[in-house]
């Protein structure tokens, strides 16, 4: 969700094209390795707890499901009804996992489970204020690991990186409710790197370890932190 638009507006978008993003997220290229980087950066043992804020279509699920085994839980968190749908039955066979609606700065946990690790993909760019958000995941842990994946510019320097902004920032305003918006206050992309900047660097800022990495041409950061 962006500054600019109502949380009603973000989930009738996201709800109307729930069918698109879940192919993006399972079969663009390089994204189901990248989901993977980023469930093996959490540190999960056998028996741990992952809440997964903004799990979208649950993509991410089964790989969280497979790190923490039968006896440990994965919670997955999304505010929009048919993208959860997509992520129930993508679940359903398992009873560890769980998918709840809900904000990702406010997640329905009521303090009922000890987390070890939050994995957060693609969602800090939605939020108001992304590293308040972090904050909140940083104290729900402890001493366990946030974990954030996000798409930005590519701001290093590589021969193809003005090619690959180009495409991302179509991408970004394709993606940005409404789409039929020819021309925005402010610049959708330029917003998006802010907000994705804000949220990683105070996860650096709150982690006594910190492991980063690049994807996709450059345009996925991967950021995991261990706290304590």
């Amino acid at each position: 969700m962006s500054a600019s638009e109502s949380p009603g507006s973000a989930q009738e978008f996201y709800g109307r094209w729930a069918a698109l993003y879940d192919l993006i997220a399972r079969k663009t290229p390089g994204v189901p390795h990248l989901r993977r980087r980023a469930a093996a950066a959490c540190r999960l043992e056998p028996g741990d707890t992952v809440v997964e804020m903004g799990c979208g279509t649950g993509a991410n699920l089964p790989s969280l499901r497979e790190a923490v085994g039968p006896e440990g839980t994965v919670i997955g968190v999304d505010f929009t009804g048919p993208v959860l749908e997509r992520a129930r039955d993508l679940v359903s066979g398992y009873d560890n996992v769980h998918v709840v609606r809900g904000d990702a700065t406010r997640p329905p946990l009521n303090g009922a489970a000890d987390v070890d690790a939050v994995l957060a993909t693609f969602v800090v760019g939605m939020l108001e204020d992304p590293a308040g958000a972090v904050d909140d995941w940083c104290d729900m842990v402890g001493d366990g690991h946030v974990v954030l994946a996000n798409a930005a510019r590519n701001d290093g320097g590589e021969w193809y990186a003005p090619a690959v902004n180009a495409a991302f920032r179509a991408i970004v305003v394709l993606s940005t409710p409404p789409t039929t918006r020819l021309r925005y206050e402010d610049d959708p992309t330029g917003r998006l790197d802010a907000k994705i900047d804000a949220a990683h660097g105070r996860l650096r800022e709150r982690s006594s370890a910190v492991a980063d990495e690049r994807h996709l041409f450059g345009v996925v950061r991967l950021t995991g932190g261990r706290l304590g």
